[in-house]
């Protein structure tokens, strides 16, 4: 399955919304931001099951930086999706939502915006909400991914 992450308050923090991996000084120098506790564990786990892994998000971040701050907690994603691309590619095929992962071949999004879920319901696409608060966000999710097989 081709499953996408948001980024903002599902991987990566708004301020103190969850706990974080640990950063040496040199990642911060670099500008490494962090990242979700056991995110990096998450997926790798749902990697070996077969599963392929993106990055979906609506942040003009650059692809390279987002690369690198996976990178340095060690996660390899297939493919990044960033608002620059999103916004060419929903205009271009005329899709009014924030987000179609249909759009990027991904059969699963996973995002913390109660607006996607609506969304993915209105669009008929398949999306697992996680808030910044879920302390059982990974359980969460790995319940949902096997009942969308």
């Amino acid at each position: 399955m081709n499953i996408s992450f948001d980024l903002d308050s599902t991987l990566i923090p708004n301020g103190n919304e969850f706990e974080t991996e640990k950063r040496n000084g040199i990642a911060k120098l670099f500008g490494i931001e962090k990242i979700r506790k056991e995110a990096n564990k998450l997926i790798s786990d749902l990697q070996n099951q077969g599963h392929k892994i993106h990055i979906y998000t609506t942040s003009f971040r650059s692809k390279r930086k987002i690369r690198l701050t996976l990178g340095y907690y060690g996660i390899k994603v297939n493919r990044i999706v960033n608002q620059t691309e999103n916004r060419r590619v929903l205009k271009s095929r005329n899709i009014n939502s924030s987000k179609f992962p249909p759009a990027f071949g991904f059969d699963l999004h996973i995002d913390d915006l109660e607006g996607v879920r609506i969304e993915s319901e209105r669009f008929d696409f398949k999306a697992i909400i996680v808030r910044p608060t879920d302390k059982d966000w990974i359980e969460k999710i790995k319940s949902e991914i096997k009942n969308a097989e």
